[in-house]
This record gives C-alpha cells, structure tokens and sequence, in this order.
C-alpha cells in the first residue's frame, strides 16, 4: 500500500512532513491538496512526495483528495521546501503561497448538540454559554469559528479549553467538513482586435550592452541573474520589454514584479501596450472573482506574461524564461506581517536556478547587497546605464539639485515650512504654467497633539505612539494601528484648553502652498486619498493631464510616476526617517530623495529639485543632491564594513510581542539568557546576540515588544539549538530592526 508525505496546515517546525496512507478508493500525487487527520482534527495538507515505504509507522490515513489534481509543480514544491527551510516557517505556509485564491482553511469544524442530551448542562458559566449559543442556532448547529468570534466578544477567557471539554463529555458533537472552492473552466483564446503592440524604442548603446547579454543568457537556456543600475529616467524599462520580447519569441514565459502595482500604473500600462492581450496583472485591487479568473486563466496558459507584487512571483506560470524585478531596493519585496517571512528577490533568484530562467534587477539605487554582490561578482552581472534618455535616445540631463539648511532659514526669521528658494520656485512654476511635486513623507497636518499648559502628548491606547492630527476629516489617527478618535476639546491630562499641533503632514502642505500661491490647483496622493487601485491611477491621470499644477504626496509620488510637464519637485523636509534606529535609515532616505528627485524634468524643460534638511551635512543627504549613487555606496559600504552589518554579515530578527509588560520583558531576557548559555556551551563565538532591548514602537496594536538580534556568518548555528516557544517570530535577513 503506498504512503503519502504530507504538509499539514499546522504550526510545526520548519520543512516538516508527516506520513499518511493512501486509501485504495483514493489516488494522490505531489502538489495535491488533501484532507487528513491530525491529532483529534482535521486539517488541510498538501502532499509532499509518495512512496511504498512509509517513514513513520502507524499511519493514519487520509480522509479526503482534492479531484483537481496537483495544484503546485516540482518547481514550486523544491522552492517552497527552500523558503520554509531558510526563513523558517512550516512547509504548508510556504506551499499556500503557490495554491490558488481562496484554496486555504478549506477544512472547517462544526459543532451541535447530540440528539439524546439536548437540555444537559456544562456546570460552569463559560460551558453554559458555549451551550447556549449553540442551542440559539437552527437545528442547533454552529461553525466552530462563528462560535469564537461570539465568545470572544463576550469574555477573555479562551474558549478552546471549555468547547474541547463539552466534546469530550458528549455535550457538543464536532464534525468536519471540506469546502470546495470556485474553480473557473479554462478559456479560449482571446484575439485583441484594433490593438496594435507598440514599436520598441531604439536603444542606447549602454542598453544595446545589457540587452545582448541578457539575450545571450536567454538564448543558452541556462541560469543567470543580472543587475542594472540606471539613473532615473535612462531607460531601464525598454531595456525589461526588449528582453520579454526576446523571452516570448523563444516561446517561453516570464513574471515582472513590480513594488507596489497601484503606484505603478504607467509602468504596467508600458507593459500592456507592448504585449496587448498576452499580459496578466495580479494585486490586492482585484475583485475575489477576477483574481480567480485571471489566477485560473494563467494556469491554462492563456497569458504569457504576469505583472504583479511580490505574491505574482507564486503564479502558475509553466515555461518560465524570465523573471524581472523593477526596483529591486523596496523594501516591499519583504513579507514582513506574516509567515513565511520571504523576500521576493531572493525567492525569485531560487526559482530562476529551478527553472534555468534569466533574472533582471533594476534599480537607480540598487540594494546596498545586491550591489556589492554585482560588484564582487557574486551570482550577479552588473550592468550600467549612467545617463537619462528621451525621445529618439538623446540623452537629458537630470535634474538639478539644490541643498537648503532650513537652520540658516530659520535664523533669518524665515518660520515658514517652504524655504525663499523653493517659494520663489514654485511661483515660477506655476506661473509659466508648468507642473510641480512637493513631497512629505508623512500624511495627516501635524504629528504630534499637545498640551501647552502641561506638555501631555496625545497618545494611542493601543500602541506607543502619539496620534496624528487629520484635518480632513477633523480626527486624530494612529498610523500604526489605525485607531481613530476625537479631537478634544480640553487636555485630558490637566483639563486644559490651550492644545498645540506640532509637525506637519500632507494635508498642512496643501494649506500652507493654497496660502503661498492663491488660487492654485491641488491635487493630494497619499493612503488617505488613494483608497484603491482605481483611485489612484484616477488621480494620476488628472495630473498627468493637467487638471493640477501641484501633487504632494507621501513616499508614493517617488516610484514610477512619470510626467513630462513636471520640471519642479520639493522635498519640505528630507530627514523624515533618517534618525530612526535602524542601520539602514540612512541607505532609505538616499534611495527615496534620488527617486523622487528624479520625477522632475523628464520632458524637454530642465527640472529642478530643492532638497530642504536640518542636516545638510550627512552623507546621504548630500549624496542624494548629486544623485550620486557610487558616492553613496562607498561612504555606506564603509559604514557597515566596520559595523559588522550585512553585507559582511547575516542577520536573524527575533520579537516577542505580549499583552502583558511585565511577562513581556522576562521572556526576552529568558531566551537571551538561554541563547547565551548554549553559545558558550556549544562554542559558537562567531555569532554575536544584540540585545534584548524595547523594540520600536515598544507597543503596537495592545501588545508589547522585546527584540534580539542574531549577527554573525551563519546565526541559524545558535537559534537552531533552541526551541522558541509560542509568541515568537523569526525574520531572516530582516529589512528593518526597528
């Protein structure tokens, strides 16, 4: 009798498995999807691998097998294997990122009454509610998680242990049941009628250099991965749509990854037009039905092509030829809220070796990593594209930047938040008729609301923030967990009345430039504004069209957007975030002001970016005025050559989060303790254990933090020799500490 290797959806240790008969009336095979006991449960699985031998005896078998076959290719189960391996999570959470939409929780419990103890009683006030909520429901029946959620909104105690009791006294009967998703029918082709592809541009002959290597590597069949790195504006996109072409023609296929797809709008569109009807774009925008149609419509190969976030990179594209990532720095590649904690880039690098495809990296202002391993020719060819391009490859000029110390403003009684060079530049702008963007990398009018008679900082209940103040609507926010409230009247402190808004925001520099320049069209873009994908790329029509002279914006105007009428960008204030302790603020704020100072003078007129800082001096800062980025990088490679920071180093991020403060901090110092032992114990004297320490915010969302940090060559030599108990997570290769 054969035995399946199953991963089960389960918090288990990392690339676990678990052995299963296959019953005779049930035929399975890798990738598919089944359902299987575990413990006194039913659980979704997925099968790993089927032998004759079992690895594990007794074995219980399985209950039941999806009729739809594998859904995940060997490809996808070998690169899930390696993302539940190195960024630790359990095998079933790395294959769920390859299933299907909607294809996870398919397993649901139910709970009823026993027909021949209807009116029993649990004998304690939490059963007795259990029982009554059950009884409340027709045919006394209730999904086990609908009766949680109603539990949890009337007590704290944790249902879990009452609900398991009543089944155990034959109180509450449980069974299982297996939802079968919406799958759609494969389509027939469809012909783009009155659409013609555009023309590719000529390229530039740092273009022609790329795109004949790339070619090459295309044309060989085998694996390789390519960096490049090109000013804003030098043509890195024709360079990605000329190596599709290339790829498409062979008759393979590839994946684009773009940051963010609603910041994006015009770099997607570039795509479509240049592949009309052969392109598939995947993001969180989708509705649930047209996510599953254009999922299930990839699968049966009806595109070629698939734009998308880092969750594209997942999509069931057979034949892969090329994988692309345009902005290869953003942070956004890094799935940060929940496991498995993957990073796109290097998820994709994987893949391309599994499938023999080609990687392209992209950036003005690559990944401090990425670039040094191009540079020392680590697995990546670095290519170069050092000027902008416009019309017919002539090459334009970038813009000009200009430092302002907002200290010496303020000296000479100048308090307003625009400096006199940026003032008398946007009346000059807006006068000739031409468009500008003024960029603030925080939304709201002021970030902090005090007390001026007691110096009490309106706070969030739940996090260790202070609330923001929101003009429209009149409101204070939390950015972190979105908490709104009123804005008061009096301190809540001291009762005072005399409250004071200090910092500014978005919707502070709308009103501060409508009093600069009356009578100007403003448009805002930030999260408060930008609801969906479809507002935003809305209000970058507008602007592109004209119908604004000024856009100010968050860190969303720096990334894709181009405008060719825009020859005036201000930066109000650049060191937002630069102070944060993190090791990489720094290398963030650089990337951030060279993208967004890169959005001006991208048509015929020369642009202009006025950079304000307190901190002019620091390197970043002033690397970012020259758009210098090989000046950046060496200041910044130094930095962390002698700080012993990644990339001379690796890191693992570990927090513990809980409701209680107290509870909080012993467990942290409990595991340094015990990390430290067996490091001595085991000799591991490479790796060195930071911390623990308050993480930043040191509350977030009702519960309190403690971090630690793993540094050394190989840190997983130290964590491995423990086992972390519940209400740890595990970030490898973390892009923030904070």
């Amino acid at each position: 009798m054969p035995f399946a290797e199953v991963a089960v959806d389960a918090p288990i240790r990392p690339g676990r498995t678990f052995t299963y008969e296959i019953p005779a009336h049930i035929s399975v095979q890798p990738g598919q999807m089944v359902q299987v006991p575990f413990g006194p449960r039913m659980e979704d699985g997925i099968v790993v691998e089927v032998a004759e031998a079992p690895k594990f005896s007794p074995a219980r078998p399985i209950q039941l097998a999806d009729p739809l076959g594998p859904l995940l290719t060997q490809a996808h189960l070998d690169l899930a294997r390696w993302i539940s391996d190195y960024y630790i999570s359990p095998l079933f959470a790395a294959m769920a990122l390859m299933l299907p939409p909607h294809f996870r929780n398919r397993t649901r419990s139910f709970l009823s009454l026993p027909p021949d103890n209807i009116e029993a009683s649990a004998r304690d006030p939490l059963g007795e509610r259990v029982l009554s909520l059950v009884r409340s429901r027709a045919r006394g029946r209730i999904a086990e998680e609908t009766l949680r959620e109603a539990l949890s909104r009337d007590t704290k105690q944790s249902p879990d242990r009452a609900i398991d009791r009543l089944v155990r006294r034959g109180l509450l009967v449980r069974s299982w049941t297996w939802r079968t998703p919406k799958v759609d029918p494969p389509a027939s082709s469809i012909t783009v009628e009155g659409v013609h592809a555009q023309e590719p541009l000529v390229p530039t002959p740092a273009q022609a250099d790329a795109l004949q290597e790339i070619n090459a590597a295309l044309a060989a069949g085998g694996h390789a991965a390519f960096l490049l790195r090109g000013v804003t504006g030098s043509g890195k996109t024709e360079v990605y749509l000329q190596a599709l072409a290339r790829c498409l023609d062979m008759g393979r296929k590839a994946i684009v990854l773009v940051p963010e797809i609603s910041l994006t709008p015009q770099t997607v569109r570039r795509f479509q037009a240049r592949f009309p009807g052969r392109v598939a774009v995947l993001h969180s925008g989708l509705s649930t039905a047209e996510h599953r149609r254009t999922w299930w419509a990839i699968r049966h190969g009806r595109y070629q092509v698939v734009v998308g976030a880092r969750s594209a990179l997942f999509a069931p594209v057979d034949n892969l030829g090329l994988i692309v990532l345009d902005e290869e720095h953003e942070w956004t590649y890094k799935q940060q809220d929940a496991e498995p904690r993957y990073h796109a880039r290097a998820a994709a690098l994987y893949l391309a070796q599994l499938t023999r495809a080609v990687v392209v990296l992209g950036s003005a202002t690559p990944d401090v990593v990425s670039y040094h391993r191009a540079r020392s020719g680590r697995r990546l060819r670095l290519f170069e594209l050092p000027y902008r391009v416009g019309d017919h490859a002539i090459r334009r000029p970038l813009a000009t930047v200009e430092i302002v110390d907002m200290r010496r403003e303020l000296r000479e009684g100048n308090r307003s938040i625009f400096s006199r060079a940026l003032q008398q530049a946007l009346l000059g702008t807006v006068g000739r008729g031409e468009q500008a963007i003024l960029f603030i990398n925080r939304r709201g009018a002021a970030g902090i609301v005090q007390c001026r008679d007691c110096g009490h900082v309106l706070r969030c209940r739940s996090c260790d923030t202070p609330l923001t103040y929101h003009a429209i609507p009149e409101r204070l926010l939390c950015h972190q967990c979105n908490r709104r409230s009123a804005v008061p009247q009096q301190c809540p402190s001291c009762r005072g009345h005399r409250i004071r808004y200090l910092g500014l925001g978005t919707q502070r520099v709308v009103q501060d430039l409508q009093q600069l320049v009356p009578g100007v069209s403003v448009l805002r873009w930030d999260r408060d504004v930008a609801g969906s994908t479809l507002g935003q790329e809305s209000l970058l029509e507008r602007f592109a069209k004209g119908e604004a002279q000024v856009l100010v914006g968050t860190q969303m105007v720096a990334k894709g957007l181009h405008v060719e009428a825009v020859t005036l960008v201000g930066v109000i204030l650049a060191d937002v975030g630069l102070h944060l302790p993190d090791f990489r603020a720094g290398e963030r704020v650089f990337q951030l002001l060279c993208q967004v100072a890169g959005r001006a003078g991208r048509g015929e007129a020369a642009g202009t970016a006025i950079v304000q800082t307190y901190r002019p001096d620091q390197y970043a800062v002033a690397a970012a005025a020259g758009q210098d980025y090989l000046d950046f990088f060496q200041q910044e490679i130094h930095f962390r050559r002698t700080q012993h920071l990644p990339p001379f180093t690796r890191l693992i991020h570990l927090v513990f989060a809980h409701t209680n403060a107290g509870s909080c901090q012993r467990e942290a110092q409990r595991l340094a303790r015990a990390l430290r032992h067996q490091r001595d114990a085991w000799a591991i004297s490479e790796v060195d254990l930071l911390g623990p320490a308050p993480a930043y915010p040191a509350r977030l969302r009702g519960r309190y933090r403690w971090h630690l940090l793993l540094r050394g060559p190989e840190p997983r030599l130290l964590l491995d020799k423990i086992e972390l108990p519940p209400g740890w997570t595990i970030d490898v290769d973390p892009v923030s500490v904070l």
